[in-house]
């Protein structure tokens, strides 16, 4: 399905079922009582819940075995201790939600297609670890997954649980590359990369949503907007001691550095950019990355309406 016949589709579904819903609080079989965001903007984004099914039992292959991704392609970048996995967008578009394990570290890979953020998160909450589904609702046009153990609804880019038993409790949000595979295998060449064989149906060579990142239409309302930027310019989003920034690609891109210092809450930071790849990371004064997002510049803004926005010098 094209990305104008989903816009059409989930326009028409959103003003029906909001219309229909009143003052309802159960969506997707969640029930939405005391959510820590407005009831009224969590939206349903079209499936049904787990009708984008996770990836529950993810299988790897060494990089010099990965036929199915190209060099040019974009994949989600982890490591944890020794071991470093990309995850294929092309796959992550159809699925959104890997939950994966690093030895005992339970990590959930996730990424929103609609706000183009790709975030892994630590998975052990109060000494369990949780698995992860696709609520197919939305808030922010941000995915919100749910854990299977408590039924509580997340949001990615909060790293937060907004529904649910677990309502106030955080993820911990692990440093994340958002780069092309031929650039992560350069960095990590004794990678492993997620298979196309994940048990799925799915035609991974197709884009669900092909024409949607260059236009400037949203699908789903989001609570601010600000017309400096195109809405799905990437940016690098980081927070740091309560202060937020956007560190816009083009800005960086024209810096004409492969390296921007900067200070964010305080902290002297600096950016790594590579423009050819189109990626960049946030390191410390000491050198060790933060995590950082990378996302739609409406997405950001959305959920950091006070950020601060990098213009290059």
């Amino acid at each position: 399905m094209k990305y104008t016949h989903v816009r059409h589709f989930a326009v028409a579904l959103i003003t029906l079922v909001v219309s229909a819903s009143g003052g309802a609080v159960e969506r997707n079989g969640f029930r939405l009582d005391g959510a820590a965001v407005p009831v009224d903007e969590i939206l349903p984004g079209g499936p049904p819940r787990d009708g984008i099914p996770a990836i529950d039992h993810p299988r790897f292959v060494p990089a010099a075995q990965a036929r199915h991704v190209k060099p040019g392609d974009r994949v989600l970048g982890v490591v944890r201790g020794a071991i470093s996995r990309a995850y294929p967008i092309a796959i992550l578009n159809w699925h959104e939600v890997v939950n994966d394990r690093f030895g005992d570290e339970a990590v959930v890979v996730t990424f929103c297609p609609l706000c183009g953020t790709g975030m892994a998160f630590a998975a052990r909450i109060a000494g369990r670890d949780l698995s992860f589904g696709v609520s197919g609702l939305l808030y922010n046009s941000d995915v919100l997954l749910y854990d299977r153990q408590t039924e509580s609804l997340w949001s990615q880019i909060m790293a937060q649980a907004v529904v649910g038993p677990l309502r106030g409790q955080r993820l911990v949000f692990l440093a994340t590359a958002h780069t092309t595979w031929a650039e992560w295998r350069a960095r990590h060449p004794a990678t492993e990369v997620l298979s196309a064989d994940t048990g799925y149906g799915r035609d991974y060579a197709r884009d669900p949503y092909a024409g949607y990142r260059e236009s400037p239409d949203l699908l789903f309302p989001v609570a601010t907007q600000d017309r400096r930027l195109h809405p799905k310019e990437q940016v690098i989003g980081l927070t740091l001691g309560g202060e937020h920034k956007a560190y816009p690609f083009s800005a960086l891109a024209r810096a004409g550095r492969r390296v921007v210092e900067d200070r964010v809450g305080g902290q002297a930071i600096r950016i790594e950019f590579d423009a050819e790849a189109r990626t960049g990371r946030v390191l410390d004064a000491d050198g060790r990355e933060l995590p950082s997002v990378t996302a739609f510049w409406f997405a950001w803004l959305a959920f950091h309406p006070q950020t601060a926005l990098y213009e290059g010098k």
